[in-house]
């Protein structure tokens, strides 16, 4: 018996010997399992890709397929049917964009890079000639002035070096093969979706029990749920709020029209914070093209503009999809921003909504193992 425990223990310290020198090997080259995971994630980023195509498709696709189930004749072929129907459409949307939306982007944007210098300069004059008891502080204005004039803002957004960057971007090979390849796999991905989601099912229920499956499907159905309304709600209200600012702006007659109101539908994107920088980006623009009067004016318009899809578009779109406060919405871009950047301050809110609903279901469960313990007492 003394000889068993005694073997155990030499097993017990062993393990654990070689679980410390493990961790100590993994954290010494902790740069050199950086390098690996990375380049790893580099050769897997077209099926990466892929997956998120795919599950932004699947609203659509699901729709159409369930149209083309409505048809004896197609019954059989829904499906095949349903995934060529929504790339064609896709494929139709980015024709649309490439020769009717990016050249009038690209359009503004080489003219606002071409008369940024001037604007720069304008700005400079105009706080130098700022008296000594203004609002503004020059002293640091002047250190801010110093650090941007360290930046060379004529070479960098100079309009033949914005083209050189969009050429080599466009005409990397490798960016057209990962392309190529995220597109053919995210078709196999939606033509094979039952299939693929059968096997998980079937590996889950292999490695838990029956009750921890059922738990994790329903976590999964509920925050699948989730993530599909908030995204198509915010990329939906994004492109309303696009086009309705884009209209406003034109209607007033302010320079980059389109490009401010593109700039403020994506910044929409992002909760609460999103709305206010690009009402401030618009407004800054808007004091060297059209004078501080029409600055004005763009932010009293684009303020209550901001009001109405808050209150009225927003939630009439959106709906019940977030069952959480403001306070956590601020909080999950705020969170998500800091260690994950603009991806993180727009999928932090989804995310945040899954954590709350599982801590939701754990306080439910023990209040009312608690009840049924007071009750049996």
């Amino acid at each position: 018996m003394k000889s068993i425990k005694s073997g155990s223990r030499w097993i017990y310290w062993f393990s654990l010997i070689v679980a410390i020198v493990i961790i100590y090997k993994v954290l010494d080259n902790f740069t050199g399992i950086g390098m690996w995971v990375g380049n790893l994630i580099k050769v897997l980023s077209p099926f990466l890709m892929a997956i998120l195509l795919a599950y932004l498709l699947y609203i659509p696709c699901r729709k159409i397929e369930k149209a083309f189930r409505g048809s004896k004749r197609l019954a059989k072929k829904a499906r095949g049917l349903a995934v060529a129907t929504t790339y064609i459409l896709v494929i139709f949307a980015v024709i649309i964009l490439i020769n009717i939306i990016f050249p009038m982007l690209s359009e503004s944007i080489i003219d606002l890079a071409g008369h940024l210098p001037g604007y720069y300069d304008s700005a400079l004059e105009y706080i130098n000639n700022l008296p000594q008891d203004n609002v503004i502080s020059k002293d640091i204005v002047n250190n801010v002035i110093e650090k941007l004039k360290q930046i060379d803002i004529t070479k960098l957004l100079d309009a033949e070096n914005i083209a050189m960057y969009l050429e080599k971007v466009v005409g990397i090979a490798s960016g057209i093969f990962n392309a190529f390849v995220t597109i053919v796999v995210s078709v196999y991905i939606l033509l094979e979706r039952t299939n693929i989601l059968k096997f998980f099912k079937k590996l889950t229920n292999c490695l838990f029990s029956r009750k921890t499956c059922m738990t994790i499907e329903r976590y999964f159905i509920k925050g699948n749920d989730i993530f599909f309304r908030y995204i198509s709600s915010q990329v939906l209200d994004a492109i309303i709020v696009g086009v309705m600012m884009s209209i406003a702006l034109s209607i007033m007659g302010v320079k980059y029209a389109i490009l401010l109101g593109f700039l403020i539908g994506l910044f929409n994107l992002i909760p609460y914070f999103g709305a206010i920088i690009a009402v401030v980006i618009a407004a800054i623009i808007t004091i060297f093209t059209g004078g501080i009067t029409q600055a004005i004016w763009v932010v009293v318009i684009l303020t209550i503009l901001s009001q109405i899809d808050a209150n009225i578009i927003n939630p009439k779109i959106t709906g019940d999809a977030l069952e959480i406060s403001r306070i956590l919405i601020i909080f999950s871009v705020t969170v998500g921003g800091a260690y994950f950047g603009v991806l993180g301050m727009f999928l932090g809110v989804p995310i945040v909504s899954v954590i709350k609903m599982m801590l939701d279901d754990y306080i439910e469960r023990h209040t009312e193992q608690e009840d049924d313990v007071a009750r049996e007492s």
